[in-house]
């Protein structure tokens, strides 16, 4: 599933397109997904201008100017395809199959939701969509100038699972998915092993910069694609060349000499039915 970094980078290729301009209508080819699109979404959007364009956690979500809006999440293979303005008719010759909201630009592009396993979503919003679920019950967001050791140590406080599995329950920290977390408790030094509530002080602060450095490098790299994560121009994004740990089982620590035919190298353990991979050597 798409983690911050790659919902990052599609909302930033968005931004250009989408943001202070006019819905002029939408086409929806397709509404059982994975939480099904509302009959009355296109009267719900059409005809208004974006506001503001946002991402909380691992969604994507649009304030159109009468307050309300729209949400986006990728699900497991959705992307976000940008067609620039076309004199094409708007037929459904002109779609591939799997692309099933069609949002249609005042200026002439269109905004297209394309999902091969329909287990995003494309819902609406009313103003007060923060005190709703899900977002009601997400974290601090990592990027934002307050996320610190410290706030970080009071979400940790008194939780005795282990850090890895914390860490993903995004009622903790929002948008961090598997991969990212891996690679956050690697740069980090911490043994995914280690219980949440033993993370405080100075090593609350080291985590709390790894995971923002972490995903800062993968949002430069435009995420990471491992099977279905595109950016809004079709392109893959580049960060799985630089994975220190993630999916590198068996292979050499990159930051310290563990030579894998004496230590294995890089170790995969399954924590919460994912895989976690670590240097048992560096992260304690």
């Amino acid at each position: 599933m798409p983690e911050l970094p790659e919902v990052e980078t599609v909302r930033r290729g968005l931004e250009p397109v989408l943001l202070g301009r006019r819905i002029e209508d939408v086409l929806v080819r397709r509404f059982d997904l994975r939480m099904r699109v509302p009959e009355n979404f296109r009267s719900h959007v059409s005809g208004k201008k974006i506001t503001r364009l946002l991402r909380r956690g691992k969604y994507i979500l649009a304030v159109l100017d009468d307050g309300n809006g729209f949400g986006l999440h990728l699900g497991m293979s959705g992307r976000v395809k940008v067609q620039p303005p076309s004199t094409d008719r708007n037929t459904d010759q002109n779609y591939a199959l799997h692309d099933h909201v069609v949002f249609m630009m005042e200026e002439g592009s269109k905004i297209i939701f394309n999902d091969p396993r329909r287990f995003g979503m494309v819902f609406p919003i009313d103003k007060k969509w923060e005190e709703e679920k899900p977002f009601s019950r997400m974290g601090p967001e990592p990027l934002e100038k307050d996320f610190s050791g410290t706030k970080f140590a009071l979400r940790l406080k008194g939780k005795t699972t282990p850090i890895k599995t914390t860490l993903l329950d995004q009622s903790v920290v929002a948008g961090v998915g598997n991969i990212y977390v891996c690679e956050a408790l690697y740069h980090a030094g911490i043994s995914p092993l280690k219980k949440a509530k033993m993370i405080h002080g100075t090593r609350a602060g080291k985590l709390a910069s790894a995971v923002r450095h972490v995903l800062e490098m993968a949002i430069e790299a435009g995420g990471s694609t491992l099977r279905d994560h595109r950016q809004t121009d079709g392109s893959e994004g580049y960060f799985q060349y630089s994975f220190s740990v993630y999916d590198r089982e068996g292979q050499a620590c990159p930051s310290c000499v563990c030579d894998p035919a004496i230590t294995g190298g890089i170790r995969r353990i399954v924590q919460g039915g994912r895989s976690t991979f670590y240097c048992p050597r560096k992260q304690k």
